[in-house]
């Protein structure tokens, strides 16, 4: 039987059974769980019930959490983009970007861990910040740098910047420089053609970026925990304690199902923007194609 008659299905198949083993099936896990009843030890059990969305909904202190959450999330993202966009032009305008593209992965050689604890001796009383500046003199007493919201910041920018950078320098490289100078010759100057000519030809790029860093920013566990402290917690921090404190499991998963709807909703409406995007281009080249007709 030739290789080219088997239907496009069969080799979709080890793709579809991977991703519903270890993407499917524990999403449904967690959704029935959700709408089961704690057991007295931990665990689910009968009946079905909506006490954990209802408890949760009602409860001042999760949308606290949630919007301390989501604005942590989105402003590392707001600070990754910015940095990276200069950087990523640099190295794919750079006649060295092979080593520069090597110094931006080197991080992910070390331990996820390892460097969160780095941070820790940086930014703690006794760490490089304070011991510096109590040195120079500047301050008397060390400064609490540590269990704050932006710290947490900072930390999640550090983690995820590599993951906005290479989106952004993959879409950069594949840029037709000249059009730049087309604009410049047109009477715009070199920031004005960045933000008209290039930034509109990269923006799959940086909505790559984006979801690339969002997303794993908003479901951030170990960084608010060990250099957030109670100040820059997050919800992953509640979803830990509600499984090994409280060993309340519906509530737990029904605050992961918020994680998944805020990320499959932001993804629809992306997917939504880019066909919108996609009937308005395929308008306007049928209409440019009318005229030339007409014409």
């Amino acid at each position: 039987m030739n290789r080219s008659s088997l239907p496009g299905i069969v080799y979709s198949l080890p793709g579809i059974a991977w991703l519903s083993f270890f993407f499917l099936i524990p999403y449904i896990i967690i959704i029935i769980y959700s709408f089961l009843t704690p057991g007295i030890y931990g665990g689910v059990t009968l009946p079905f019930s909506l006490e954990s969305y209802t408890r949760m909904l009602t409860s001042p202190g999760y949308w606290e959490l949630l919007w301390q959450t989501v604005w942590i999330s989105v402003m590392a993202t707001v600070i990754c983009l910015g940095l990276s966009l200069p950087v990523a032009y640099y190295i794919a305008t750079s006649k060295r970007k092979n080593l520069l593209l090597t110094l931006v992965v080197i991080p992910f050689w070390t331990n996820f861990l390892v460097r969160i604890f780095a941070w820790m001796l940086v930014l703690g009383r006794t760490g490089l910040v304070n011991s510096f500046l109590l040195w120079t003199g500047l301050i008397e007493q060390p400064l609490q740098l540590m269990y704050r919201p932006a710290t947490v910041i900072v930390v999640i920018v550090y983690m995820y910047l590599p993951y906005m950078i290479l989106p952004l320098y993959s879409s950069i490289e594949k840029f037709d420089f000249t059009l730049l100078e087309a604009g410049m010759d047109l009477g715009a100057n070199r920031n004005e053609a960045i933000l008209k000519v290039l930034i509109p030809s990269i923006k799959g790029g940086i909505i790559a970026g984006v979801i690339l860093v969002f997303i794993p920013a908003l479901g951030s566990y170990a960084i608010p925990d060990l250099v957030g402290g109670t100040e820059g917690a997050m919800l992953g921090n509640l979803i830990a304690k509600q499984l090994t404190v409280a060993r309340n499991w519906p509530s737990s998963s029904a605050i992961s199902m918020i994680f998944l709807l805020i990320s499959t909703l932001g993804l629809l409406v992306y997917l939504r923007m880019n066909a919108i995007q996609a009937r308005v281009r395929r308008f306007r080249v049928r209409e440019d194609y009318m005229k030339e007709q007409e014409q």
